[in-house]
């Protein structure tokens, strides 16, 4: 079976497959062109009968559960990120299954990160045949190289739900860590030894899977509450020493920026928020983990103070930043998905204004609306943009994976979207003529800053008349790549061969790009 076959133009300009790992796919249609006809996803039924009545699901190993749960060559099996780079369970699961002699695995995490450089030995033994989501360092180089067997899927984790809710991703066997659990399978991630969090993420999961179990280092009593995973979704319940360490949950991204050309940038934003009438009472926004995004959410509170202005909502990945702000008066609540901070997380437990929500209402664009839509700005970074508008969170010039899409197309829904963006690194400019990778269409993205400049898209005149006075350093996209490429020179094209080591999906469902092998 090929990995990728039948290739065509999309309505984007790139060249895609439309059967990817043997199963006929969708390619990009345009902005808004392509609706479902199809009817989603249902769970199996299941009986109470077979289930003990005492509501003691525990079983005595993460071994014991997935062989209970039917374990066998070419399963899907999901896990989640919410420890990030703190996670030890994925690694055993997959450790496990080479030890049981299980092959051509599919396994679709919400995302990767360096821990998990470990699962390398199981993609090149066959235990796993691809993954289906972030190919985040170490695995996304390796896929770079053509080394998986199998063709990689990149999701943004809007588009993970959506895909199986749809029912076009069957989940067979969910794992799902939680902080604490009790023996029925009722869950959370703010209780117990190691708290991580909201738990947005294994939402799709235990709806949808064959069989769940829930991981925890912390069994408590009955009834686990609140309860983010219901124990009426749960098969079994395992208790091992250690689920991962939180520590590890914030990273070198989710610090603010030192870098005075990153403030700049930050502070530029902030400016431009205030320019373009976006910074007002009522005013619902989301900022992205990384420093120059979380700069900018110090410029904007310090606005917000002198002018006594209060968001109605904000949306995270939460910080210590946003739940200073809202314990300062400065939002009636925080949404939130993701936590990365323990900061965070002690406002999650505590504070009823700090509501843990799903990856369905923030991000699921085959939802009935979401809350993407509903912010009045949101801020990202990137790894490329260019001369139209469009943007590359995954990939880095010379064409290796090294970073996943997380939430990043998903934003592109907001009424403003900012990339925020060096206009160069290590001397690579950041402005191409055209992006590596296509992961956001030019046509969504409202504005990109540099610390040269602010270049506002075209197709929004109402933010170029709103500024046009602002003194803001406005600029032509096409002018500021040819300063900064008199100042780096134009790089040479990344070498890539034609074969397809993974594709990008858009948040509908449709392929947007083709990802190729980096020969050098």
């Amino acid at each position: 079976m090929k990995k990728a076959d039948k290739f065509v133009k999309n309505a984007a300009g790139r060249i895609v497959p439309t059967i990817i790992n043997g199963k006929e796919v969708i390619p990009f249609q345009g902005i808004n062109k392509y609706r479902p006809t199809h009817k989603g996803a249902a769970p199996r039924v299941p009986t109470c009968i077979d289930y003990p009545a005492d509501g003691n699901k525990s079983v005595k190993s993460l071994k014991e559960a997935l062989i209970k749960s039917g374990i066998k060559d070419g399963m899907t099996i999901s896990t989640h990120h919410h420890y990030r780079n703190g996670d030890y369970i994925s690694n055993l699961v997959f450790d496990i299954a080479a030890e049981m002699g299980i092959k051509n695995l599919r396994w679709v995490p919400s995302a990767a990160f360096p821990c998990h450089k470990p699962i390398i030995k199981h993609l090149e033994s066959g235990v796993v045949h691809h993954i289906e989501g972030s190919l985040n360092g170490p695995l996304g180089d390796f896929c770079s190289h053509g080394k998986m067997a199998g063709l990689g899927y990149l999701r943004s984790h809007g588009g993970r739900y959506r895909a199986i809710a749809d029912g076009e991703l069957h989940i067979d066997i969910a794992v799902m860590c939680a902080s604490a659990a009790d023996m029925m399978g009722n869950a959370n991630g703010v209780l117990g030894k190691h708290p991580f969090g909201p738990m947005a993420f294994t939402k799709a999961d235990v709806k949808y899977a064959d069989r769940t179990i829930v991981v925890t280092d912390s069994l408590i009593e009955f009834p686990c509450y609140p309860w983010e995973i219901m124990g009426n979704d749960v098969d079994f319940v395992v208790t091992v020493d250690e689920i991962g360490d939180p520590q590890k949950i914030v990273s070198g991204t989710t610090r603010i920026t030192k870098s005075p050309d990153r403030l700049l940038i930050a502070e530029y934003i902030a400016k431009f928020v205030d320019a373009a009438g976006i910074l007002q009472n009522g005013m619902n926004f989301q900022a992205g983990a990384g420093g120059t995004s979380l700069a900018f959410v110090h410029f904007i509170k310090e606005m917000m103070q002198e002018r006594g202005i209060k968001a109605r909502s904000m949306i995270g990945g939460s910080t210590k930043f946003l739940v200073d702000m809202m314990q300062e008066g400065l939002t009636d609540y925080i949404f939130d998905g993701q936590t990365f901070g323990l900061e965070a997380i002690d406002s999650l437990r505590d504070n009823p204004n700090h509501i843990p929500i799903g990856i369905f209402e923030i991000y699921d664009f085959h939802a009935k609306g979401n809350l993407a839509r509903m912010m009045d700005v949101i801020v990202l970074g990137s790894t490329e943009v260019d001369v139209n508008f469009n943007a590359n969170c995954v990939s880095h010039s010379d064409g290796r994976m090294l970073h996943g899409i997380g939430g990043f197309q998903n934003c592109m829904l907001a009424k403003c979207t900012i990339i925020a963006v060096p206009s160069f690194r290590d001397r690579i400019p950041v402005i191409k003529d055209e992006v590596t990778t296509l992961v956001a269409p030019g046509e969504l993205v409202d504005v990109i800053v540099t610390e040269r400049g602010i270049c506002i898209n075209p197709l929004r005149k109402d933010l170029i008349e709103a500024t046009k006075n602002s003194g803001l350093p406005l600029r032509d996209i096409n002018d500021l790549k040819k300063e900064v490429d008199e100042i780096c020179g134009v790089p040479n094209r990344p070498k890539l061969s034609d074969e397809a080591v993974a594709v990008v999906e858009w948040i509908d469902g449709t392929i947007l790009d083709t990802i190729r092998k980096v020969e050098a």
